[in-house]
C-alpha cells in the first residue's frame, strides 16, 4: 500500500506555490505607493527600507502596482516565499522592492529582479 501512495504522488504535478498557499486579501492601508518612503513608513513597518544619500530621501518609485502578491526567490538558495509587496523603488540602476512574508508578517527587502510578480488579483 505504501508503495502505491508514493508511486501516486510521484505521478501527480507538484502544485506551484501560489496555487498551494492561502492568499490574503491586499493591505488597504500602511504601504508606500507613487511616492518615496519616509523614515516614519519604516518606523510604522509601512516600508521595509529608506534610500538615503547623504541624509536625503534619494528612491524614485517604480511604476508598480502597490500593494501586489508576489513571490521572493532567494538567488542564492532559490527559496520562494510568498510575500506582499509594499513599496517599490529605484535609485540608479538599482531596483528594489520592500514586502512583507505571508504569514509571519516580517518585512524584508530584495533587488526586483528576485521577485515573481503575481499582481494584484488573489492568485488561485
Amino acid at each position: 500500500m505504501r508503495t502505491l501512495l508514493l508511486a501516486g504522488l510521484a505521478l501527480t504535478s507538484p502544485l506551484t506555490l501560489a496555487e498551494a498557499i492561502t492568499w490574503p486579501d491586499l493591505p488597504s492601508t500602511c504601504f508606500v505607493s507613487g511616492r518615496s518612503a519616509t523614515s516614519q513608513d519604516v518606523d510604522t513597518g509601512c516600508a521595509a527600507f529608506l534610500i538615503n544619500v547623504k541624509g536625503q530621501a534619494a528612491g524614485t518609485p517604480i511604476k508598480l502596482a502597490i500593494p501586489q502578491y508576489a513571490v521572493h526567490v532567494d538567488e542564492a538558495t532559490g527559496k520562494e516565499t510568498p510575500v506582499i509587496l509594499i513599496q517599490a523603488e529605484e535609485n540608479g540602476d538599482v531596483k528594489a522592492v520592500g514586502y512583507k512574508e505571508l504569514g509571519t508578517g516580517q518585512l524584508g527587502a530584495a533587488l526586483l529582479r528576485e521577485v515573481r510578480l503575481l499582481g494584484t488579483k488573489k492568485p488561485i
